[in-house]
């Protein structure tokens, strides 16, 4: 067990310990290997992943795991330890969850068959858990369309250095999301989203990339891919928003001094929260009876929630000879059964939940929504993630309040002809919109409040008018406020807005004017074709 004194490391040690295995502590600091190992009743061995890799095979191990990580930051011979148990005839797991470590490992799989062992990476929470929970949630659909998963942590679980340079590595740093079946760019750490876990327990989760991203859209035929971690207290996890906004502003790096200082200072707020967490994996599928939303949530409590990473791994290793040979990363190799089985002795608690989706705008406008011409409806039909593209031209208005308003609200600027893109999202019960007039993006969260549809941009909500007229769909304003503070109607902005058909194509006209003086602040109008 390589950084078997780590945090992950250990807890995979006990529970190897605990299933009768004889594991050997291998780790670079001889007095932690050796207290874990008189702890448990393992032995141990002073290592060091990039030295001499001989006193490794002079204990003569039936499988090596390598739990130290950071994965990304294994240099230019990354795959020297997977390639060095190859050439020994000796299995590997590793629980790595850096995308490319992972992915790329497949490249060793020819050598693995032809030496009879198996190689894999990501034998932990991710990819193994979450894919083996999406094989189990989409058992007789027709199609998967979306897997959005997250991890959500207690503050009290501990950390290693290892895992928070990880996030700190990425954080700000771009990285490419499968959404609607298009590579779209998104920036790591943003985009929050709530998630349930039962019981009461509810946690903030903000993207961050992990294998699942880049090998579910493959393995699983799905269209949208989204994960999400997140800290239990909200300082922390806005903290880091701030990081990420400000390091993708100005490109600075995360040297390993602010790895170091940021585990001490989150150490400090140990006492702070609780010792809950708990693992979310959310499909929406295509079934012969319509859309579905299948959700496996794991909670974790009693400071359990470190021993989840290491349990594919103890799976894996309790049927060793159930293992096809070859390298590759660790989707779908043990059943979700097989990994419940193997929480048995933690505290945790797992549960399956599933719903019926109905897409928030034919729910909300009922008979009326088949009075609408095809093109509007397909593009309201928002099971799960869709992308919309097509060309816009934007007018802005000229006067000084009128510029003012629209530059809080990030309106375009003006332009005779731009590319422009939607993305609409369900997300807590309304749609996320994300929109970009060429470099220019700007949001808004729908949903229904009150029996009356609602539009929220940052701290300001518009009650809409939402009607069918003439076979078009309008969206006038009707009343707004600040947080909890109503508009008096003379401050509302006056909304002309439609969305309607024309030779075949869903077109969209939206004119905005301020209050006050009812000067135009922008009008955008164009054309947009689900971007297949």
């Amino acid at each position: 067990m390589i950084g078997g004194s780590g945090v992950f490391g250990s807890r995979l040690v006990r529970l190897l310990v605990r299933d009768g295995h004889e594991v050997v502590v291998a780790a670079r600091s001889a007095a932690a290997a050796q207290n874990l190992a008189e702890t448990v009743g393992a032995t141990c061995m002073s290592f060091d992943r990039n030295g001499d890799l001989d006193a490794l095979w002079r204990v003569q191990p039936d499988v090596v795991v390598d739990a130290a990580g950071p994965f990304h930051a294994y240099g230019d011979d990354r795959y020297r330890l997977p390639r060095a148990c190859i050439a020994q005839g000796v299995h590997y797991l590793d629980l790595s969850d850096d995308l490319a470590f992972c992915a790329e490992i497949s490249a060793l799989d020819q050598q693995a068959q032809a030496a009879g062992v198996f190689v894999l990476s990501g034998v932990s929470s991710v990819p193994a858990i979450s894919s083996a929970a999406v094989t189990a949630l989409s058992v007789d659909a027709t199609a998967v369309d979306t897997i959005s998963s997250a991890i959500l942590p207690g503050n009290r679980a501990p950390r290693g250095a290892s895992v928070v340079q990880s996030i700190l590595s990425q954080c700000g740093q771009p990285m490419d999301v499968p959404v609607d079946g298009a590579i779209v760019a998104q920036r790591s750490w943003s985009l929050p989203e709530s998630f349930d876990l039962g019981q009461g327990m509810r946690r903030k989760g903000w993207v961050i990339s992990v294998p699942d991203q880049g090998l579910f859209a493959d393995a699983f035929g799905a269209r949208t891919v989204a994960f999400r971690a997140g800290l239990e207290l909200g300082v922390m996890n806005h903290t880091l928003a701030v990081f990420s906004a400000l390091r993708a502003q100005f490109g600075f790096g995360a040297p390993a001094w602010l790895g170091r200082l940021t585990l001490w200072l989150s150490k400090c707020l140990w006492w702070f929260g609780t010792d809950a967490g708990g693992m979310i994996v959310d499909v929406r599928v295509n079934t012969s009876d319509g859309w579905q939303r299948r959700t496996w949530r794991m909670r974790v409590n009693a400071g359990d929630g470190p021993f989840i990473p290491a349990v594919p791994a103890r799976v894996i290793l309790r049927d060793p000879q159930d293992i096809a040979s070859g390298a590759r990363p660790a989707v779908s190799v043990v059943s979700l059964a097989a990994l419940e089985q193997g929480m048995e002795d933690l505290a945790v608690q797992t549960e399956i939940a599933k719903q019926d989706i109905i897409p928030l705008f034919p729910s909300f406008l009922g008979e009326d929504y088949a009075a609408l011409p095809a093109a509007v409806r397909d593009l309201h039909d928002v099971p799960a993630p869709r992308r919309w593209a097509g060309r816009a031209k934007v007018t802005r208005g000229g006067s000084l309040w009128a510029r003012l308003i629209a530059g809080i609200f990030g309106f375009p600027p003006a332009t005779e002809d731009t590319p422009v893109t939607v993305i609409m999202t369900p997300q807590e019960g309304g749609e996320l919109w994300e929109r970009q007039f060429g470099n220019k993006r700007f949001g808004s969260f729908l949903q229904v409040a009150d029996g009356h549809m609602t539009e929220r941009f940052g701290p300001l909500t518009f009650t809409l008018g939402l009607h069918v007229a003439d076979g078009q769909l309008h969206f006038p304003v009707r009343s707004g406020r600040i947080g909890p503070v109503r508009f008096p109607r003379f401050l509302l902005p006056v909304s002309i807005a439609r969305e309607y058909e024309a030779e075949g194509r869903f077109h969209f006209d939206v004119a905005l004017k301020a209050p006050l003086t009812g000067a135009l602040m922008v009008h955008y109008q164009g054309w947009l074709k689900r971007d297949m």
